[in-house]
């Protein structure tokens, strides 16, 4: 496959070959496990945003696994790398029980690990003061983390914050944080003493003009609840404020800057840590390595994964336990393999200018859709390659996913109505176009369907 000149080239979807698949793996998988009714051939061809089915489909992937695949398929920026080493039983070599080297020395090694990784999350988050990691198996367990770094570090709290339409994952102590679908959270338990405000996601609130209640009364909720401002919580009994800087499954909703500003200000002032969850956002997909990068706020502790192919909470070392075993994970880090994919991720970024690209990119894409889209879109937003278009209805949106996958775009849906959008952070002019042409083909489509009215 040649990544220059591919296109999506569907028949049947699902195919016959893919039905196969979908009822072999239903056979014992739990009924409740939810999956796009897509099966790539990992033994196929594939090429940055280019994959194949098992009924040999060519579909362009403008979803890189939720943001888990950040520069798409058999990328060479990682490969070339990769291909130098000697990776004997890479798979056995995992966690953080045992340290474990590829050479004489750091310096020496044959293949990044996970001491390495480390290494580059703190160079990239060296401007919030960062310096020391934790790494686990998931974005849920570096919420976890975060969550206990930050009650360890204020034994006396009893409180957390978080925000309406958040989703911080599936782990009971990630789900008492989560506040979207009730599908996540309906009947399980949860930690006690979190509180909810609003997520103010008109990107152009200020205090005068908020409508989502999250400034009232000439101040903020989050700071109007604390007792020196005239609210009945002391600040010293809140462990934190956590916070996606923005919102993913809850819809890709963009926060205006004072929003932004006020809880950075509230953390900053009352010393309170502000967790930020960058699993989703981070790792360069809005066109800066931090989503946080994009507003005035100042991260205590940054909990990452999907991108890095393992989870990460990053934060200070005078906020992390200082007792042995205090955390720990058998499987942090993932094997070798894992760890030397995020590494080297973090590499191309920096070494072809991913950032940039990403901004320029997802540019283009935003002026393409704002030109191309019909009265059902109320709204396209975005930050560099982590895009959004919201519909005027559920319906029309969930057809339009449906359109696109037959034209052979793939794309998710998020939040109530909104489709995202997340092309690689290397994607090229021509894939751009070529995908928010598909897309805009696909709505096109949709506009004569009874069904999405």
């Amino acid at each position: 496959m040649d990544r220059g000149t591919a296109e999506p080239d569907t028949d049947a979807l699902p195919g016959p070959n893919a039905e196969a698949w979908v009822e072999f793996h239903g056979e014992h998988a739990a009924p409740s496990e939810y999956s796009h009714e897509f099966v790539w051939d990992v033994t196929a061809e594939a090429d940055g945003p280019f994959v194949t089915d098992v009924d040999g489909n060519v579909l362009l992937d403008f979803t890189c696994h939720i943001g888990a695949a950040p520069l798409g398929y058999n990328n060479e920026k990682v490969l070339d790398p990769l291909a130098e080493f000697d990776l004997v039983e890479p798979m056995k070599i995992a966690g953080q029980d045992m340290y474990f080297g590829a050479g004489p020395t750091p310096e020496e090694s044959a293949v990044p690990g996970s001491s390495h990784l480390m290494e580059k999350l703190t160079e990239v988050s060296d401007h919030y003061g960062l310096d020391t990691v934790f790494l686990s198996n998931s974005g849920a367990e570096a919420i976890e983390n975060a969550m206990k770094v930050a009650h360890d570090n204020r034994p006396a709290a009893k409180y957390g914050y978080t925000f309406d339409g958040s989703f911080h994952g599936r782990t009971l102590g990630a789900l008492s944080l989560t506040r979207s679908k009730d599908v996540y959270t309906r009947h399980y338990p949860e930690i006690a003493g979190i509180r909810t405000v609003p997520f103010c996601s008109d990107r152009t609130c200020d205090p005068e003009a908020c409508d989502c209640g999250f400034f009232a009364g000439g101040t903020s909720q989050l700071r109007g609840a604390l007792a020196p401002e005239g609210g009945h919580v002391d600040p010293e009994e809140v462990a934190f404020i956590v916070l996606e800087p923005i919102q993913g499954v809850g819809g890709y909703r963009f926060p205006s800057e004072s929003f932004a500003a006020e809880v950075g200000a509230v953390s900053d002032e009352y010393d309170i840590p502000l967790v930020v969850d960058e699993i989703q956002s981070g790792i360069g997909r809005t066109g800066k390595l931090w989503a946080s990068d994009h507003y005035d706020i100042e991260p205590d502790v940054i909990s990452a994964a999907k991108a890095l192919r393992v989870g990460a909470t990053i934060s200070r070392e005078e906020l992390f336990p200082a007792e042995k075993n205090r955390l720990g994970s058998t499987f942090g880090g993932g094997d070798l393999l894992a760890s030397a994919m995020g590494a080297l991720t973090l590499e191309a970024i920096e070494e072809y200018d991913l950032l940039e690209n990403a901004t320029t990119r997802g540019r283009q894409a935003k002026e393409l859709l704002r030109d191309d889209a019909p009265d059902g879109v109320v709204d396209v937003r975005g930050k560099g390659l982590m895009l959004a278009v919201e519909f005027d209805t559920a319906d029309r949106r969930d057809v339009v996913v449906e359109a696109a996958l037959r034209r052979g775009l793939l794309t998710l849906g998020c939040g109530r109505k909104t489709i995202r959008l997340l092309p690689p952070l290397d994607s090229t002019e021509r894939e751009i176009e070529l995908g928010v042409g598909i897309f805009c083909e696909a709505i096109g489509d949709v506009e004569t369907t009874p069904k999405a009215v």
